[in-house]
């Protein structure tokens, strides 16, 4: 009887969304801050997301960015990632980055702070992270270019490689205008957890590879990451709890 009580109850909890093993990229709301809505060229400060009906604050940031590849800048529309800001914004502005330009970019929590990348550029970064994270919230400002997204793990070796596509970007609600458009742009956002990723072992994991290729329309993106509780920690808190209730009615009789 027990044995099935836990069966039913780790299915239900898989099937509302709780037990996460879906193969797909999940959407989650954005909760920001900032002084523009009209323009969108200032600072615009992420506060929270929410999803599987639970809000997140606990970010991680990128605080350290290794360029495997970059195409080279010329000048002009030449190159693939820079990094870039609003037009009133505070950051920086590079269009021949360095990996430390490129760490500024992405290691806070200014939505408005990205990696600007060229239509016909191609780049192979290794993202890594402040503190421990399981999930991984991307922002992708245009909603209209493709991204490849890969666990780097501890052993040398990588995840599975997942394809954030163009047609699949969810609404974050908000648009963005930097020093490299003329206009403000919807930005679209999507989440991949490390089973997504193909990660089974959360201590193997080391950091992000993402790729665009000349063919992915230039990315220009932000990430952050979050930790979440593991299904089986909140099915120990609940169980906890249970045993904690019984024992108190038991005394109370």
């Amino acid at each position: 009887m027990k044995t099935r009580f836990f069966t039913t109850l780790i299915s239900t909890l898989a099937l509302t969304g709780v037990y996460a093993t879906s193969a797909q990229a999940f959407t989650f709301k954005t909760n920001y801050s900032t002084t523009d809505k009209t323009t969108w060229t200032k600072d615009i400060t992420l506060n929270s997301v929410e999803f599987n009906s639970k809000t997140y604050s606990n970010f991680s940031l990128v605080n350290k960015v290794d360029i495997i590849h970059n195409d080279l800048w010329t000048e002009g529309n030449t190159g693939a990632a820079s990094s870039d800001r609003g037009d009133n914004a505070s950051g920086n502005a590079v269009e021949a980055p360095t990996a430390s330009n490129l760490a500024v970019s992405l290691g806070n929590l200014n939505l408005n702070n990205i990696v600007d990348s060229e239509d016909n550029g191609s780049f192979t970064l290794d993202l890594f992270f402040a503190k421990p994270a399981n999930n991984f919230l991307f922002f992708e400002r245009g909603k209209n270019s493709k991204l490849d997204v890969q666990a780097v793990l501890t052993d040398g070796s990588f995840g599975k490689v997942v394809n954030l596509d163009s047609k699949t970007w969810e609404s974050a609600g908000y648009n963005l205008d930097t020093t490299e458009i003329t206009g403000a742009q919807e930005v679209g956002s999507l989440g991949l957890s490390l089973s997504n990723l193909g990660v089974t072992d959360a201590k193997s994991f080391k950091g992000l590879r993402l790729i665009s290729t000349s063919d992915f329309k230039g990315p220009d993106f932000k990430v952050v990451g979050v930790s979440v509780p593991e299904p089986t920690t909140v099915l120990g808190l609940g169980l906890v709890g249970a045993a904690l209730a019984m024992s108190r009615r038991k005394k109370a009789q």
